[in-house]
């Protein structure tokens, strides 16, 4: 798999030795080397494989990037650390030295796809609200739904002072006899507790939860608690930053 090229400012940057605007004028200034060759010119690209030196001296903390994907299990918390001593999604990694952070977050009890990386460019365009990327769910919630139930979520409705934007939803299936429905809703804001908090609102609060969808990863060939690392293709796929092209037909 080829290394992607990155600006040259942007890796001196990210070794944490002055911010990108000094690093300008690092390299206009004659003071940065590529594989022993002094450069002046902005806009210069370099990979991983690429040696740099600032004033003579290699630089250090040039972290490879790494991009995962997760079907989060039940039981397990979505940071890096729980003062509580829960397990944590950082828990079920192995082999991977670089520390990588989730993409969002999920609740304790809510299972499904969960990117993960130490790419914070990336994860912030995914969070932005302007990139209205789309989350799928899939809900199991007490009582029988109906779509004059479900009618309002399609509008938005008030939580917490705040009108959610309008969601997609539609009815799976119901259990008359359990007094039970299954749900898919589609957002595509972040708050917390949100697909929760709507169905509540409408009175149908949800038992069971898991994300099927985050952009255009699903959970296809993962087994919960099951992880992979992302193609070239689809971390290609994932800098394109036209999000609202990710939905599936």
């Amino acid at each position: 798999m080829p290394e992607e090229a990155q600006r040259l400012q942007k890796i001196i940057a990210q070794a944490g030795i002055t911010s990108r605007r000094n690093a300008e004028t690092l390299i206009t200034s004659g003071r940065v080397q590529v594989n022993g060759k002094t450069v002046t010119e902005l806009g210069i690209k370099v990979t991983d494989n690429d040696k740099i030196q600032v004033d003579g001296a290699p630089i250090e903390g040039r972290e490879k990037k790494v991009y995962l994907l997760m079907n989060k299990p039940r039981g397990v918390v979505t940071t890096n650390s729980d003062e509580k001593g829960r397990k944590t999604v950082l828990d079920i990694l192995e082999g991977i030295d670089q520390r990588v952070y989730p993409v969002g977050r999920l609740d304790y009890d809510t299972t499904g796809v969960l990117l993960m990386t130490n790419d914070g460019e990336i994860a912030n365009q995914l969070m932005h609200p302007k990139s209205r990327v789309d989350k799928v769910y899939l809900a199991k919630v007490s009582g029988i739904a109906t779509p004059e139930k479900l009618a309002p979520l399609q509008h938005g409705v008030v939580i917490k002072g705040r009108k959610t934007a309008p969601a997609r939803v539609t009815i799976e299936r119901v259990d008359k006899d359990k007094k039970t429905s299954m749900v898919r809703i589609i957002i595509h804001e972040g708050r917390n507790h949100q697909v929760k908090d709507m169905l509540q609102k409408v009175g149908l609060p949800v038992d069971k939860l898991t994300r099927e969808q985050y952009a255009f990863f699903d959970l296809t060939g993962l087994q919960s608690g099951e992880y992979r690392k992302l193609t070239n293709a689809e971390v290609k796929r994932l800098k394109v930053q036209d999000y609202k092209n990710y939905r599936k037909k």
